[in-house]
This record gives C-alpha cells, sequence and structure tokens, in this order.
C-alpha cells in the first residue's frame, strides 16, 4: 500500500472552446505604473459560417449572462462591416491606450479571415497589439472539401489562415482542445510585451470551437500581465553618455517609444536641460509640443526644413524610440557629417542597433531619467542653441503663410488649397482633440505642418499607410478617448477604400469628424509620379476619352451623398469662412459628421528639401522620365549606409 496521498482533485468546468476562450479573455488585465485595466475592452467580429455557432454563441451566452445577473458586459461585442477596417478600429485603440488595452476581432473561414490578413500587417509593422480569431476548417476533415477551404495537392494541412504567419508576431492553431491554454497564454505573453506586440493569430477549426471540454478552472482566474519599463544597463549608459558628451551639434529625434512610454515629460526635461534640439517621426509627433524651445518638428522625407538642416550637420543623433523608418532618415540621405554616430534607445534589440548606433535597450522614459541625470551641468553650446531657435522660427513663418496665403482660397477656380484646410481644422481643433490620417499626400503634410500640442494629438498610421485606416482607425479613437474630438482627414481616394464603417459609427453612437477633401483623384501619387517624370499617369478619377486615355472630364462622384446616404450629417464648405464654420457646428454636434471641401491638388506644401528613394526608370524616351532620373543620381550620390561603429 502506497504512504502517498491520492493527488488533490482538479476543479474543472464543462464548456466549449469558445466558451472557454470568451471566458479566459474577459479576466485578463494589464498593469503599468500601478494602474490596473481590462486588456480587452471588447470584441469586434462579422459571424459567417466559420464563427457563429462557435465564437458567436459563446459571445452571445456571456453577453446574457451579464446582463441577467446585472453586471457590465465582460466582453462586449461590436459588429463591424468590413474584417479589415474592424482590425483597424482595434489597433488604432490599441495605440490610443499606449498599447495597454487592445480588442479580439473575430471573422469567419474564408475571405473573412483573409481580408483581416492586412490589418494583421499593419498591427505588425507598427508593434500594436491586436488579436485575432479566424475560424478555420474542420480538425476532423469528416465533412470535406469546404466551402471556402483551400486544397492544394501537396499538402493536407494548409489552409488559408496560414498566410497570417508572415504577418503575425504570434501565431497557432488551435487542432484539440487541450492545446488551448497553451496557446492563450502565449497569446498574451506577446500581446503584453512591448517589444515583441503586434498581430496575434490563434485560429480556430469551425468543429472544435463547439466541442466541449472539462477545464480546470485555474484558467480562468483574473490574471495581470505586469508591463515594465526596462531600466538601461550601466555599461550601455555610460557608452551612450560618452558620446552625447563629445557632440557639438547633436539631434534627438524622437520616435512612438517616446509617446507609448509617456515619456512626453522626461523628453522635455532633457532637452531644457541639455538644449539639444529635438525631431519627431510620424509615430513620435506629440513627444513635444510644437512650441517647445527645443522642438524642431517632423524629420526627414516629410520633415520640416528646421530639422533637416540640423540633420545635416549632426555630429550626433540621438534616437528614442524610433526604428528609423527611410522617411525618418530621407532613405538614408539626412545625416551629412562623415563622423556621425548615434545613440540608440530602445526597447527593442533589432531597433537598437540599427545605423552601427550604441545600443541602450531600456525604456523611453526610464533612459531619458537616467540620461539628464548623468548629464546634470552639461549643455550645448549657446551657437547651437541659437541656430535652432532660429531655424524653427523660420520654418513656423514658412507654416503661417502656407495656412494662410496672401490671396485665401489660393487654389485654381478659387478653391481652398488642402495647406488652408489643415490650418482650419488645426486652429478649430482644441488642444486634447486628435487628428488622424494614414495615406495620400496629406500625412506628408500634416507631419509638417501640423502644430501639435498633446501627446496623444497626432495619430498618423505611417509604418503601413494603410489606405482606408482613418476612417476605421477615428472610430477607434473615439471610442478610446471619448473625451476627445477626433478630426478624420482623409482624400477621395482612402475614403474610396472604406467608408462603411461610418455604419459602424452610427450604430455604436462614436461621434468622428471626417474631413473628406476631394480632389479627384490620387494627389500624393500623382505628385509623386510628375517628380519621377511619369506625367501623372493614371492618378486621376477621370472618364475615358476618345483617344483612350483616361483624361477626360471629372467624374459625377458625390461622397458627400454617400456618406449622408450611411446615416452621417453632412456639411458642404466652398472656402474659408464656411469651413471654418463648418467645422464648429460638427465640433459642437455629438453626432458622427462628414465636412464635405474641394480642393486643388496641384498646389503642395512647403517642401521639406529633403528626398526619398523612389527608383526611376534609367533609360527612357520621355524627357520628363531623363530629367528625373538625373535628379535621383544626385541624390543617390548623398546615400550612405551608416555602418561605422558608434563608438565612444
Amino acid at each position: 500500500m502506497s504512504d502517498h496521498p491520492p493527488p488533490a482533485r482538479t476543479e474543472t468546468v464543462r464548456l466549449t472552446v469558445s466558451q472557454a476562450v470568451v471566458r479566459f479573455l474577459a479576466q485578463q488585465h494589464t498593469e503599468r505604473d500601478g494602474q490596473r485595466q481590462r486588456l480587452f475592452a471588447g470584441c469586434f467580429g462579422i459571424f459567417g459560417h466559420g464563427n457563429v455557432a462557435g465564437l458567436g454563441q459563446a459571445l452571445l451566452q456571456a453577453e446574457v449572462t451579464d446582463l441577467d445577473v446585472g453586471r457590465e458586459r465582460s466582453l462586449p461585442y461590436v459588429l463591424g462591416r468590413n474584417e479589415q477596417a474592424v482590425v483597424h478600429t482595434a489597433v488604432a485603440y490599441a495605440r490610443a491606450k499606449d498599447r495597454l488595452q487592445t480588442w479580439a476581432v473575430s471573422t469567419s473561414v474564408g475571405p473573412g479571415a483573409t481580408n483581416m490578413v492586412t490589418g494583421a500587417a499593419l498591427a505588425t509593422i507598427n508593434r500594436l497589439p491586436v488579436l485575432l480569431l479566424p475560424a478555420d476548417t474542420f480538425a476532423t476533415r469528416t465533412a470535406g472539401s469546404l466551402l471556402q477551404e483551400l486544397e492544394l495537392p501537396g499538402s493536407g494541412d494548409v489552409t488559408v489562415n496560414d498566410a497570417f504567419r508572415p504577418v503575425s508576431r504570434y501565431f497557432d492553431r488551435v487542432w484539440r482542445p487541450e492545446q488551448l491554454p497553451g496557446a492563450l497564454l502565449g497569446a498574451m505573453r506577446v500581446l503584453t510585451d512591448p517589444a515583441e506586440t503586434g498581430a496575434v493569430t490563434l485560429c480556430f477549426p469551425q468543429d472544435v470551437q463547439a466541442e466541449a471540454f472539462d477545464w480546470p478552472v485555474d484558467l480562468f482566474a483574473e490574471r495581470t500581465w505586469h508591463v515594465g519599463r526596462p531600466v538601461p544597463e550601466q555599461a550601455a549608459l555610460d557608452r551612450a553618455l560618452a558620446v552625447i558628451r563629445s557632440a557639438r551639434r547633436p539631434l534627438l529625434i524622437a520616435g512612438g517609444g517616446v509617446v507609448y512610454s509617456d515619456a512626453s515629460a522626461a523628453l522635455d526635461a532633457f532637452a531644457t536641460a541639455t538644449g539639444i534640439p529635438v525631431a519627431q517621426t510620424q509615430a513620435g509627433k506629440g513627444a513635444l509640443p510644437f512650441d517647445h524651445p527645443q522642438s524642431v518638428g517632423a524629420i526627414g522625407s516629410t520633415g520640416t526644413t528646421a530639422s533637416n538642416a540640423l540633420a545635416r550637420d549632426a555630429d550626433v543623433v540621438i534616437g528614442i524610440g524610433t526604428r528609423y523608418q527611410d522617411f525618418t532618415t530621407a532613405s538614408r540621405t539626412a545625416f551629412n557629417d562623415p563622423d556621425v554616430r548615434f545613440v540608440n534607445v530602445n526597447i527593442g534589440s533589432l531597433d537598437a542597433v540599427k545605423h552601427a548606433g550604441v545600443a541602450v535597450q531600456a525604456d523611453a522614459r526610464e533612459a531619458l531619467t537616467a540620461l539628464t541625470s548623468a548629464l546634470s551641468g552639461w549643455s550645448v553650446g549657446d551657437a547651437h542653441r541659437q541656430r535652432t531657435a532660429e531655424l524653427a522660427a523660420a520654418w513656423e513663418a514658412t507654416v503661417e503663410r502656407a495656412y494662410h496665403p496672401e490671396v485665401p482660397s489660393a487654389g485654381a477656380g478659387g478653391r481652398l488649397t488642402q495647406n488652408e484646410v489643415i490650418g482650419l481644422v488645426n486652429e478649430v481643433s482644441a488642444a486634447r482633440d486628435v487628428v488622424v490620417c494614414a495615406a495620400g499626400s496629406m500625412p506628408g503634410d500634416l507631419h509638417k505642418m501640423w502644430r501639435t500640442r498633446d501627446r496623444k494629438g497626432y495619430h498618423v498610421e505611417y509604418g503601413y499607410s494603410c489606405m482606408g485606416y482613418e476612417i476605421p482607425g477615428g472610430i477607434g479613437i473615439s471610442m478610446a478617448s471619448p473625451d476627445r474630438d477626433v478630426f478624420v482627414m482623409i482624400g477621395d481616394g482612402s475614403y474610396l477604400m472604406m467608408p462603411t464603417e461610418l455604419v459602424t459609427a452610427v450604430q455604436e453612437g462614436v461621434k468622428v469628424i471626417v474631413v473628406l477633401v476631394q480632389n479627384h483623384g490620387y494627389a500624393s501619387i500623382g505628385a509623386l509620379s510628375e517628380q519621377l517624370g511619369s506625367q501623372r499617369f493614371g492618378t486621376r478619377y477621370r472618364y475615358r476619352s476618345s483617344s483612350g486615355r483616361l483624361d477626360g472630364d471629372v467624374l459625377p462622384v458625390d461622397l458627400a451623398a454617400n456618406a449622408a446616404s450611411l446615416g452621417l450629417d453632412v456639411l458642404h464648405a466652398q472656402d474659408g469662412p464656411s469651413l471654418e464654420a463648418a467645422l464648429r457646428k460638427a465640433k459642437a454636434s455629438d453626432r458622427a459628421t462628414v465636412v464635405h471641401v474641394e480642393t486643388d491638388p496641384l498646389v503642395d506644401a512647403p517642401s521639406s528639401e529633403s528626398w526619398w528613394d523612389v527608383p526611376v526608370s534609367e533609360v527612357s524616351e520621355l524627357e520628363s522620365t531623363r530629367t528625373a532620373r538625373a535628379e535621383y543620381e544626385r541624390w543617390k550620390a548623398i546615400q550612405r549606409p551608416h555602418l561605422k561603429p558608434s563608438q565612444p
């Protein structure tokens, strides 16, 4: 007879796999700096045959149970209209919440699932957490071939969901109930890791979703995932300090990591104490207010002349929370000092080692605080401070002229320019309001000219620059920040990609102010095409003429009528006074509103005096292309790899 006591019985609860997923997600929390919140604000989705009886039933059951007992819904469900769009909404929400909260997104197998792949790529590229729960084909394979099943002659276990693998930070397929706990815990680890986060995809076969299993009740206990602030290693900090102290013309580049770390106060203290000018990436814009004495605005291809002039002469570049995307470095032409050195503070090792820089792998706020303390008494010279102030003032005067040209409505036919529209929206918006954009000419113009006054006042998705992100993204931001007005700046090209989520805004009572700029084509790519010698080919919305080319009259598309048909209030503007009045009316309203304005796409924003590497045809019969190629080769001669070690 054994002397060992019998093993304690593990308490279990019988649930389907889907019911277990929903119950588990509702118990996940994050904590940083003593602030605790639910990890999942809810679940977006569109139901099809692959998930309606599995995850759909589980979400319904949870909602009914919560309401029956009079408690707040543990995992609210929101119906979207486009699978890609609801991923964008979840991602925008996560960005507004500094990556501490997000949404799950459920779709059916087939086109519903693959529609999310673009959203997954956007999330991963931008390092933003989102949980994707696509249905999958039958694990048992008792029925087949299925509707929407991918059949490959060389593989029996590949489904369309395998397309998520290269664009997800974590991917798993739950073939059996026993695999679920490990998959869920692995997913939470990645979603809550600032250095590893992105899209997380868990695929659920249709039959497995509905299968019952006896689960340990411990799986559904409340869990808190602590989001830490890694401090800089002292040796790495010492190497960085040695390089910074040797600098005579330093420049700091603030990236998205500064914003997500809530490090604006630490950056302010560092810049004020040292006098080092601060340039900002698209994700980092707002890290300092536009009128801070050390702020020189945007950097790179869409940057200000102030930051780019300082970048050209910088002997030390301090990157805080930036991944040095090619727009930031002007395709590696921005930094021209032959002996320029880099100090890179980043929570991720991949970004910390770029440009052969001195790597400090740490939280942005902790690193800035340590650097400020260690540099006590050290400052840039008066000449560098003076030059910073003069360059910043000159750029602000340039922006003022663009916002308020001598002749108002300076476009062709008395139309407003996009510069004027941006200026009016900027001036009508409150300091804590948010501007949203993603694609077209607007992101570059906003990066240069938008006067950001709040850390969360600027939300431009420029990691993937996904057309159509703007409207669903604006909805996510408004849901995350109901005390802020959200101004969605969007051109007709992006609007036509994904306007259907406006119906979701109406359904959920979410207020967004959509400023719809109608310019009858792709203004950004049109300008780029012209710059590259391709004469704006294929970028205008026109009838096909008798010549066979798309160069006829403007198409009679009425996007304002489209927005009104979706249930929104629509206001029209023709000039500056009517646009200002429409914006103020929309701001005073509690409803989602579209403000429609036509602009002249041929009036550009002020030049950044910078470059972006888009190859031009090496040989051509077109004179315009040959001229563009000569300019391209001039910039290519400046391009450099930045491989020299930045040792102190």
